[in-house]
């Protein structure tokens, strides 16, 4: 029987424990498996080649993401690091310019170092992409919402485009989540996820995951991860799936206080601009409105009066937290020049509009007066 989402999240790979009937897969809390004879086992070796707990992750994970397999990682920078580790010396990156910090540290510092070539290019312009391609691209890396500018890739565009050339598509969903956007669907080969964000959602765990359909890759990625051992434990994967089983309700409260913070800062004085896949004045509204189910949760607003502004409205608030990383029920709020971006040199920091006026919010589930009392208080301590 196909089933919808919410049930896939709270079901998908969990099916009752068969010794006791536990409805909650247990947490297999060990480093190997004991074995009848010489190579005779039941499947399990070695837990970091395989864990029930984790084999139940990347089971539901999979079945969210419409893929036919995961794989589970401990954190997302180590999900991007596999993809990389199935390429070779001269091999070339087309990626878009605006990612996660530690994806551009680990594609510029690390893997560059290593014989990877890659290409940054403007993430919501299509023909960008093609256009840097050469007889050396081996993959093409999207990133939709991005991180820290929302901007939203036309997924189906770029993926037609790759597909003409025998090019695989990665995407990064960790800011849709597959709730709200399901890139295998429109053409993506692979997806990445930090389940430390919303897919855990509640700040209590670091994660990251690969999804696929293509056998191929999923043979690729499947043996670095085993190869090189960043795996999740057992109790990182049970912390996830339940988080998991509540995405979608969470996801739609996220949602709803983001449309409302994003209007509320739009209206306020003290902010410049606003910048919200939600709000018709964006750049790529038409096309989140196409590819996703709703505009997410993340907002990027830019308060009048630069680097001390923002400092006065980031310190003091009461409801929202000042720190990294996102997703969480609790509202969070930073300074990605300062924080989350700060692996990127200021130049190219600012060529792409990361400036010091900027600041990023995570919008929790809480009350909506809450938060938006909380950041007009912020707002008026810029503006003084």
């Amino acid at each position: 029987m196909s089933q919808k989402f919410e049930t896939l999240a709270i079901h998908a790979g969990c099916p009752q424990e068969p010794v006791t009937g536990a409805v909650n897969i247990p947490i297999f809390q060990t480093s190997t498996y004991g074995q009848s004879g010489p190579g005779e086992h039941r499947g399990f070796e070695y837990s970091r080649t395989r864990n029930p707990t984790r084999d139940a992750l990347e089971a539901n994970l999979a079945a969210l993401e419409g893929a036919r397999h995961g794989m589970a990682f401990g954190s997302g920078c180590a999900a991007t690091d596999a993809i990389m580790h199935c390429l070779s010396q001269g091999d070339h990156v087309v990626s878009a310019d605006d990612v996660y910090g530690g994806t551009f540290r680990l594609f510029d510092k690390v893997h560059r170092r290593h014989g990877l070539d890659f290409t940054f290019v403007p993430a919501a312009d299509p023909d960008a992409y093609a256009r840097a391609v050469n007889e050396r691209t081996k993959l093409i890396w999207l990133e939709t919402p991005t991180n820290p500018l929302l901007s939203i890739v036309d997924i189906e565009a770029v993926t037609k485009m790759a597909k003409a050339r025998n090019i695989p598509v990665v995407v990064d969903n960790t800011f849709a989540t597959p709730y709200l956007q399901q890139p295998i669907s429109m053409g993506a080969t692979l997806v990445v996820h930090s389940v430390t964000k919303y897919l855990g959602g509640h700040s209590d765990v670091v994660g990251g995951a690969v999804l696929t359909s293509d056998d191929e890759w999923f043979q690729r990625v499947s043996f670095v991860q085993n190869a090189a051992g960043a795996v999740p434990g057992p109790m990182d994967c049970f912390l996830t799936l339940r988080g998991i089983k509540t995405l979608a309700v969470r996801m739609d409260r996220h949602v709803e206080n983001a449309r409302a913070i994003a209007g509320f800062l739009a209206s306020n004085a003290a902010v410049e601009s606003v910048i919200y896949p939600g709000l018709e004045g964006h750049p790529q509204h038409a096309i989140a409105m196409r590819q996703m189910r709703a505009p997410g949760a993340m907002i990027s607003f830019v308060v009048r009066g630069g680097l001390e502004a923002a400092r006065r409205l980031l310190r003091g608030l009461e409801v929202f937290t000042l720190a990294e990383s996102l997703g969480g029920v609790e509202s969070l709020i930073e300074h990605p020049a300062i924080m989350t971006h700060a692996s990127i040199p200021k130049e190219m920091r600012l060529a792409r509009g990361i400036g010091d006026g900027l600041i990023r919010i995570s919008v929790g589930i809480e009350h909506i007066d809450d938060l938006r009392a909380d950041l007009e208080a912020g707002l008026l301590r810029a503006a003084s």
